[in-house]
């Protein structure tokens, strides 16, 4: 049965913790509703594997990573076709075909997944009424992957570094005074920008946002962005809150479905 709800009962952080502790495999869709009813929906797709992220679209007719390495013009529109006609089996990943035929390079196929991951992620953070469902053990399209995977977790730190606007986030940002509290021992498994490893570091002992801030010198809502992603990443909390988010957790909200409905 699909785990499904909206994004105001569980959040997109949460959801993509959830897959990623549980190490889960299948397919997660969101579903923005439009406020004009007249107008299609948005919807953005992200195939998992074992609690990694291994390719993303906002089309379900698996033609989003052929749109998008169309778009970048690296081959012939020929060649491409050929191709994938005969020499790119469907089931396969097609980044690795592409590679193991010379046409396409590691670079360029990181850039791809970059590109798929971040175009699908970072919109997730501008909707405000929207259903999610993940449906498991769905079989994984070879025409959308590159070869490339990422942890749930980091995607979502991707889609807030890029974040154009964070109004719709403003309400949810760790207050000024608040403590910031580091919640994992050794490194984290994730890559962090050079601001976001300085700010873990200062959230071991704890310290507040605005201590923080004046010893980093930065403006205060910077920091307060940079600890919204640790903390929606799994790697820091605001220390009074620690108790209720582990009486929370989204492995224990989610084990049983929560508002089924179709995305």
């Amino acid at each position: 049965m699909p785990i499904a709800g909206a994004i105001t009962d569980l959040s997109v952080p949460e959801i993509f913790r959830f897959l990623e502790k549980g190490q889960k495999t299948g397919l997660l869709s969101f579903g923005a509703l439009p406020a004009d009813q007249g107008r299609p929906r948005s919807v953005h797709y992200f195939w998992v594997e074992q609690g990694r992220i291994v390719a993303a679209a906002n089309r379900a007719d698996r033609k989003g990573l052929v749109s998008l390495i169309a778009q970048q013009q690296w081959l012939s529109d020929r060649v491409f076709a050929k191709l994938l006609k005969c020499c790119c089996p469907p089931h396969l990943p097609l980044g690795i075909c592409l590679k193991n035929y010379g046409v396409l390079s590691a670079p360029q196929l990181e850039q791809l997944f970059y590109i798929q991951v971040l175009q699908q992620v970072c919109p997730l953070f501008q909707i405000e009424d929207g259903l999610f469902k993940f449906e498991q053990n769905m079989a994984i399209p070879g025409r959308e992957m590159t070869g490339f995977s990422v942890p749930a977790t980091e995607a979502t730190l991707m889609g807030l570094r890029w974040l154009p606007n964070w109004d719709a986030l403003s309400h949810q940002l760790p207050a000024p005074q608040a403590d910031l509290a580091s919640i994992i021992v050794g490194e984290p498994h994730q890559r962090l920008d050079t601001l976001e490893l300085k700010v873990l570091e200062y959230s071991k002992r704890p310290a507040s946002l605005y201590a923080i801030a004046k010893h980093l010198r930065l403006p205060i809502e910077k920091v307060q962005q940079i600890a919204f992603r640790l903390i929606a990443a799994g790697l820091a909390a605001v220390p009074e809150k620690i108790h209720q988010s582990n009486s929370h957790h989204p492995s224990s909200r989610l084990e049983t479905p929560l508002l089924l409905a179709s995305v």
